[in-house]
């Protein structure tokens, strides 16, 4: 067990050289963080052991000294791995810890870890570390997400239901359609994280402290064992940009976005007022006072919980605003928001990843209302844009037809070829092929819209799309 007590308990700040008086308990405990980037100890591990076969490798320290740490690195991994690292506030965070508790191990060949490094250049590498891993998570839950739509598209392939403008019925479309729609946002998603992966990847280490470093090392050998595709062009930059933090916030941002309006549409749909789907018992609560209520709280919290991820974008944005170049403590704080939204994030895609096969959709409700509200109307308009009338006039005449059958309190496929002729000549009997919502939702041509045919080739075309690695 590493316990990093004993012989260490009494062990000096790495800058006590220049100070005259220990620091202040109360100072301690304002500027530790190991309370949460102890979650950084693999990533820290993972960059100090690429670190040490560097150093060998160059001769900046011996090769028995570089093996040394390598294994005294590996056994604190499964100390950590095991739950029994002792973490100590007063050793100030996960850098100092795991660098203590290796000297405790293996003595002074510990001490020479820290050549050629500082723990601004450190942190940046971890913090990259732990996005990088976090982007290639989140873009396997998101396409998780997708075939599950995809899944219960198909299922839903031909089913009706209304479509909405401005929350008013407006033309009918598939059920299918309408989710795929989500498909399509979560597919934009996987593409700003493949973007953001690329800046992500790309090694700070060997920019030390903001100047670099005197010794020769090999930063390129570094970012070959640690996978990363480019290493940093300037040394201040490297230790002071969140750029990469900054566009997994953004990007968590738009997911999560995406994820609220789902959520939003099966916290409505799933009302008395509505009645398209009942949500499964197992992803609903009850009341503690009204024994008749199934609420969607795991929806609500889905919407709820996106108020934090764009909160956490904020708090980055409005950190990074007044910090001058380069390194400033201010940077603790960047873990705090990454870390919460990463989170957040895998944690409302896994639940409704969960959720959505077990929901129920009301296909004859659904099917009922699509009809309903005269939705058919566009439909009759361009009808007549067939038979050669300008749209705008086209327009008119079906708002006199839909305002007639308000009067009359009937629906458009229920009016005589008499009373829809009185509004124009061009009106003959093959009118009706347009009226329903089952023929109104066959007859569309266009590329990318509801019609069956369509709908099948896009549901084809996303199952290829969602199945690549990228």
């Amino acid at each position: 067990m590493a316990s990093i007590k004993g012989g260490l308990s009494d062990m000096k700040k790495p800058w006590s050289g220049r100070f005259k008086e220990k620091t202040s308990k109360i100072v301690e405990s304002f500027t530790e963080s190991i309370s949460f980037d102890r979650r950084l100890w693999k990533y820290d591990i993972q960059g100090s052991i690429a670190h040490a076969r560097m150093l060998g490798k160059q001769g900046i320290i011996k090769e028995e000294d570089a093996e040394k740490i390598i294994r005294g690195l590996e056994e604190i991994a499964k100390d950590m791995e095991g739950g029994k690292f002792a973490f100590r506030e007063d050793l100030e965070d996960i850098h100092m810890n795991i660098e203590a508790a290796l000297i405790e191990k293996i003595g002074d060949a510990g001490r020479k870890l820290h050549t050629a490094r500082s723990r601004n250049d450190q942190v940046a590498l971890d913090l990259r570390l732990y996005v990088r891993e976090q982007l290639k998570e989140i873009k396997t839950l998101i396409k998780q997400f997708q075939k599950t739509l995809l899944n219960v598209a198909t299922k839903h392939i031909n089913s009706l239901m209304p479509g909405y403008t401005h929350m008013q019925r407006a033309q009918p479309v598939l059920l299918s359609h309408h989710l795929l729609a989500y498909v399509e946002m979560l597919q934009r998603d996987v593409e700003r994280y493949n973007d953001v992966s690329r800046r992500v990847n790309r090694l700070p280490l060997g920019a030390c402290a903001l100047a670099g470093t005197t010794l020769p090392i090999d930063r390129a050998y570094v970012a070959k064992i640690l996978g990363f595709d480019a290493i940093s062009q300037n040394s201040i930059d490297a230790v002071s940009d969140r750029d990469f933090a900054v566009e997994f916030l953004s990007a968590a941002a738009i997911l999560i976005m995406h994820l609220s309006r789902f959520a939003e549409e099966l916290i409505l749909w799933s009302t008395e007022e509505f009645r398209f789907v009942e949500l499964p018992d197992a992803f609903t609560t009850g009341s503690s006072i009204m024994p008749q209520k199934k609420n969607p709280d795991v929806a609500e919290l889905v919407r709820g919980k996106t108020g934090r991820v764009y909160g956490n974008l904020l708090s980055l944005l409005v950190m990074m605003k007044g910090l001058p170049l380069s390194y400033n403590r201010d940077l603790q704080e960047d873990k705090l928001p990454v870390f919460d939204t990463a989170d957040i994030v895998k944690s409302c895609i896994t639940v409704l990843n969960e959720m959505l096969p077990g929901i129920l959709f009301h296909i004859r409700r659904m099917r009922e209302t699509a009809g309903d509200a005269y939705s058919t109307a566009t439909d009759l308009a361009e009808y007549l844009v067939k038979k050669g009338m300008p749209f705008r006039k086209a327009h008119e005449i079906t708002g006199k037809i839909v305002v007639y059958c308000i009067k009359e309190k009937k629906r458009l496929e229920d009016l005589s070829l008499k009373e829809l002729a009185a509004f124009s000549p061009l009106i003959s009997k093959d009118i009706y092929s347009c009226l329903k919502a089952e023929e109104s939702v066959r007859n569309k041509k266009s590329s990318g819209s509801t019609s069956l045919a369509e709908v099948t080739k896009q549901i084809r075309k996303l199952r290829k799309t969602v199945s690549s690695k990228q």
